[in-house]
């Protein structure tokens, strides 16, 4: 095949992935809308009537719905990591999964963005926690990592969309010659004006270089800052300096099993299984080994430094109250996927399967929803005042709540799927030229 039959071959598997939708996509669309609808509808109790709809009692005021807002942020990380990191590594097996992984970031950040709000007891009062002259003359505590969280998920989410609309601009332009009607118009907004000129390509390069400069940062800065509404505090289970770089690791290995759970569905619906190849799955579980082990060693480090602690300190305490007590099965199925699942993908044969391959990576994404649950409650209910302890059970609400966002999530992805390239059709078309002249230089030095 040359190189302007590989070009066709990409640009038509696309192109065929925004065709008319199938009786199962509506179904998904329908399931995941409902289940938005369910989610919003049961929290409108709570609007209306107040918190008591939720298990929140003192100590513990912070439960399914801070736990959602953690687990969210986390699975953002996953985009920026793979677009942006990967690109200044130029690991080039990137190209075929990191626009999912952009998509997946926006709509993670979005869903996440609004659980600060809902765990308002008046949401309507949000603006408040935005920095604007008023006539009470009142400003926020700048100092609370409350604060800064608003700060850094709405600068996450601005940057992310960016990125994400910058990279869709030549893959829009190549879409728009030959749609019709409304998709006509919208790849015409998207591409920015792009003809694919010697300089507007010049421009591109050096503006992607330049977002991806700026967005590698943010995905170390915006976890330590989340990390950080915990770890100020003096509460035993959260006082830790380990909580900045070990949120960051457990947000990665979130994120990229999240990706993996989507694209392995995903390229088998819509007939990617050319273009996302079993070697790029193969490279996205090994990065999910790495954070996996860096996870593990975290673990194991607060395990051990709290058993260093004598009998009587609170610290060592609350983590054996983890690990036997009422909350006792949440940590170990914690344990469980997020150390185990990570393990059985050293195995090749393990990684190549696609069914195991799936399983593993919804078994992580259950385990660090624990573990953020775990953080949050256990502390929370296990404080220094054991008269004050109590078990927090969250209600049917609260998992309404917990499961619409899943709803809303799915919901957006699968309405950007067919507005959107799921692939980067450039950096493919990029990569396949690359390959074309070294099969060229190949067959050029045998012939010698």
């Amino acid at each position: 095949m040359t190189a302007s039959d590989s070009f066709r071959s990409i640009e038509e598997t696309v192109r065929a992935t925004h065709g008319r939708p199938g009786l199962a996509y509506w179904l998904g669309l329908a399931l995941a809308g409902g289940l938005a609808a369910f989610g919003g509808w049961a929290y409108s109790l709570i609007v209306r009537t107040g918190l008591h709809w939720t298990g929140l009692q003192r100590p513990g005021m912070w439960g399914n719905l801070i736990t959602d807002f953690v687990f969210w942020v986390g699975i953002a990380h996953s985009g920026t990591l793979i677009s942006a990191i990967l690109y200044l590594f130029r690991a080039r097996f990137r190209t075929a999964v990191y626009r999912v992984a952009e998509m997946m970031t926006v709509f993670a950040v979005m869903t996440a963005g609004l659980y600060p709000i809902l765990h308002l007891g008046r949401p309507w009062f949000a603006y408040w926690l935005f920095p604007y002259p008023n006539q009470r003359e009142l400003w926020m505590n700048f100092r609370s990592p409350l604060i800064w969280d608003v700060f850094a998920v709405s600068t996450y989410l601005i940057v992310s969309t960016v990125f994400l609309l910058v990279g869709v601009a030549p893959d829009a332009a190549a879409l728009r010659g030959r749609a019709t009607g409304w998709r006509r118009r919208l790849y015409s907004f998207l591409a920015f004006g792009w003809h694919g000129t010697d300089e507007q390509w010049r421009h591109y390069t050096r503006a992607y270089l330049f977002f991806a400069a700026f967005a590698t940062p943010l995905v170390v800065s915006v976890h330590s800052v989340v990390s950080w509404d915990f770890a100020v505090s003096v509460l035993p289970g959260w006082h830790s300096t380990l909580f900045p770089p070990y949120f960051v690791a457990g947000a990665i290995l979130s994120g990229v099993a999240m990706v993996i759970t989507i694209l392995v569905p995903l390229r088998r619906a819509f007939r990617l299984e050319d273009l996302i190849t079993p070697r790029h799955l193969d490279m996205l579980a090994r990065l999910v080994i790495l954070t996996g082990l860096i996870v593990t060693y975290s673990y194991a480090t607060e395990i051990l430094l709290a058993a260093q602690e004598p009998a009587s300190d609170p610290e060592r305490s609350t983590f054996l109250y983890r690990m036997t007590g009422p909350y006792a099965p949440v940590f170990w199925t914690m344990i469980a996927c997020n150390c185990g699942g990570p393990i059985l993908l050293l195995s090749r044969r393990v990684r190549r399967s696609t069914p195991a391959l799936l399983v593993i990576c919804v078994a992580i994404n259950v385990g660090m929803w624990l573990e953020r649950f775990n953080i949050v409650v256990t502390s929370l209910s296990h404080d220094r005042l054991p008269f004050d302890w109590r078990v927090y059970v969250p209600t049917w609400v609260e998992w309404a709540v917990t499961f619409g966002a899943f709803g809303w999530f799915f919901f957006l992805f699968l309405v950007g799927l067919k507005l959107l390239p799921p692939v980067s059709i450039a950096e493919l078309k990029e990569e396949a030229a690359h390959l074309a002249a070294h099969a060229g230089a190949e067959e050029a030095s045998r012939g010698r």
